[in-house]
């Protein structure tokens, strides 16, 4: 059997100055991670935040710039970067069309979690 969960691209939620849509958790998928569908519009910048959990975002379509610190990098479709806990990081567009990524993050907690319910289900 096979699930599919559809981006909802008319009905993105504006946070942290983007556009975006929580797609994990899902509640048919037991998944050690949570993730969101992003998008910068041209011009925009996302707020600057730093949080406990790991992250990654996977440049999907466009391109921006990856600001984590004071380190800037580009960033490309089919590019990943990864973000250490605590690392203050935003996105920049600052081209004539939107970047889409998608971000995936996780914490111990979060694994602890996976395997509590991975075992669970064992039983």
């Amino acid at each position: 059997m096979i699930e599919i969960r559809r981006l909802d691209r008319e009905n993105l939620t504006r946070a942290y100055g983007l556009d975006s849509e929580r797609l994990l958790p899902w509640d048919v998928l037991n998944a050690p991670f949570e993730g969101a569908w992003c998008v910068v519009r041209p011009g925009d910048v996302s707020t600057a935040h730093s949080h406990h959990e790991y992250e990654i975002f996977i440049a999907m379509k466009g391109r921006a710039t990856l600001v984590v610190e004071d380190e800037r990098r580009e960033l490309v479709e089919g590019d990943i970067a990864h973000l250490i806990p605590g690392s203050t990081h935003q996105v920049l567009n600052e081209h004539d069309a939107d970047f889409e990524y998608y971000a995936i993050w996780w914490d111990t907690d979060m694994s602890a979690a996976f395997v509590a319910r991975h075992e669970e289900k064992k039983r």
